[in-house]
Parts: C-alpha cells; sequence; structure tokens
C-alpha cells in the first residue's frame, strides 16, 4: 500500500526531468549562435571602427569596437553570460512556481492549525490551493496519515514510519526539480574565470610578440589590439563567474528554504499523528 501514489507522483517529475534536459539542449546551441551573430554583426560593425573596417581601431569612446578587439575568445564568454542569465532567469521562474501560490510561512501555519484541531481534509484543502513542490509533499503525507489512520493491522511505530516514507519518497520526487540545471550554473561558475585567462594568456601573446618583432619602435596597433583582448577577455570571464556565483547560492538558498518548509510541515503531521495515537490508546 505504501507505494501507490509513487506513480502518480514520478509522471509529473519525469514529464519536468524531460522539458529541464530539452530546455538545455535547445539552449546552449541558440546562446552560442546568438553569442557569433552579437559578435560579427553589432561588435563588429564596421561603423564602429575608423575608416569604417574593424581591422583598424575602434572609434574614441566606442566600446563596442574595443570589445570586439578581444578577439575569438569574447564569443565563447558573450555566451557564457547568455547562459547563466537565462539559466538563472529559469531557475528563478520554476523554484517560485515550486514555492506554490502562498508564502511558505503562511502555509506551514494554516496546515498546523489545521492538524491541530484534527481537520485532515481542510489541511488538504489547503495544499490543493498552495499547489506547488511544497503543497505536493504535504499532501502525500497528509493522505498517507488518512491511510494509516484508518490502518489497524500495523503498530504505531509501523504507521508513523510509514508516513515518515512517504513524505520522503514524495521529497526525493521534487527535489531533483528544483536542483536540476543548478549544476550548469556551478560549472559555469568556473569556467567562465578560466576562459577569461585563456583570452587573456592570447591577447599578452600577442602583446609581446608585437613588442618582440618590432625593429624599431613597436606596432603600437599589435600591442593596443594585444593588451585590449588581455583586458576584454578578463573582463567578460571575471563578470560571468560573478553572476553565475551569486545566482547559484541564491537558488540554493531558495531551495534550502523550500525543504526547511516541508520538513516543519512534515514533523506537525507525524506529531499530530502520534498524539492522536496515544489518545485513542487511553480511550480504548
Amino acid at each position: 500500500m505504501e507505494k501507490k501514489s509513487a506513480p502518480a507522483s514520478a509522471t509529473p517529475v519525469k514529464k519536468e526531468g524531460k522539458a529541464g534536459s530539452m530546455f538545455a539542449s535547445i539552449v546552449i546551441p541558440v546562446a552560442l549562435i546568438a553569442a557569433v551573430l552579437i559578435y560579427m554583426f553589432i561588435l563588429g560593425n564596421p561603423a564602429n571602427f575608423e575608416g569604417n573596417d574593424n581591422a583598424n581601431h575602434p572609434l574614441p569612446g566606442n566600446y563596442l569596437g574595443q570589445v570586439y578587439k578581444g578577439g575569438f575568445i569574447v564569443p565563447i564568454l558573450i555566451a557564457i553570460n547568455i547562459l547563466v542569465i537565462t539559466f538563472s532567469i529559469e531557475r528563478y521562474l520554476t523554484i517560485s512556481k515550486a514555492k506554490g501560490s502562498k508564502g511558505l510561512e503562511a502555509f506551514v501555519r494554516s496546515v498546523r492549525q489545521k492538524m491541530n484541531v484534527g481537520d485532515v481534509n481542510g489541511a488538504i484543502a489547503i495544499c490543493d490551493q498552495q499547489k506547488g513542490s511544497v503543497g505536493n509533499v504535504v499532501k502525500a503525507g497528509l493522505l498517507k496519515y488518512q491511510e494509516m489512520h484508518n490502518e489497524h493491522g500495523m503498530t504505531k511505530d509501523q504507521r508513523i514510519l510509514a508516513i515518515q516514507k512517504e513524505i520522503e519518497e514524495a521529497t526525493a520526487l521534487e527535489l531533483p526539480i528544483l536542483e536540476k540545471n543548478l549544476v550548469i550554473i556551478s560549472t559555469i561558475a568556473s569556467v567562465s574565470t578560466l576562459v577569461g585567462l585563456i583570452g587573456t594568456v592570447l591577447g599578452m601573446v600577442k602583446a609581446f610578440a608585437a613588442l618582440a618583432t618590432a625593429t624599431g619602435a613597436p606596432d603600437a596597433t599589435q600591442l593596443a589590439n594585444g593588451i585590449s583582448e588581455a583586458l576584454i577577455n578578463t573582463a567578460l570571464g571575471v563578470t560571468g563567474s560573478a553572476i553565475a556565483i551569486i545566482a547559484y547560492n541564491f537558488f540554493t538558498s531558495k531551495i534550502d528554504a523550500l525543504t526547511y518548509s516541508i520538513d516543519e510541515a512534515s514533523y506537525s503531521i507525524i506529531q499530530t499523528y502520534a498524539a492522536q495515537h496515544t489518545d485513542n490508546n487511553r480511550t480504548v
């Protein structure tokens, strides 16, 4: 009987998982294509450079042209920044939906109030109104609560363990939805800086090559382009990494808050059942 609710809960989770994987497989190549187009047609627009030629210096104060001089690493870093922003928005919407329609504290408080007066159906109705991952997990525990309340072939401890197991299984099905794609954000937090450093090294190599090959005065254009490439790649890489670190920590804290709310509501369900069952034994 303890496994009846698992298949029903697993179906939406599988659909969410497939949707998340499909989202990632679409967004990554689209971001790369968009970054290349931005690099070629916006940053590399001849109007941004002297003589309408992107091989020349950027016009004074033209930041688009300066970024273009960062070299071929720039579109990769632009794609990384697009990805971290896109996945941050996607995670924000998903976690907000998982939280439900009301605040978590208000939801847990309402469930507690219903459980304190023994109104399990009222608590289930609150879960239906709340929706989201938290509401789904708590509802699974309440449904098991009702099932165990009418179960007379098990001991008190066995019934409590059955309720706990149901809540744990429901939580295990819901949490992967919340954590999905966070690994991409955490990977970007590390990779972005490293890619920026690669561009920095390549830029410095060009700068020193311009100095080494100069027979007289160094080629100012090549020297400037090399230094520009180094600094621009560093800036883009650090920017992407900073955004990814902030986003990852933010979403991790949000998931922890959801998990805490689930634990708090689950504790109330189990304690209420244990107390009512003890009272029934005394009456008998």
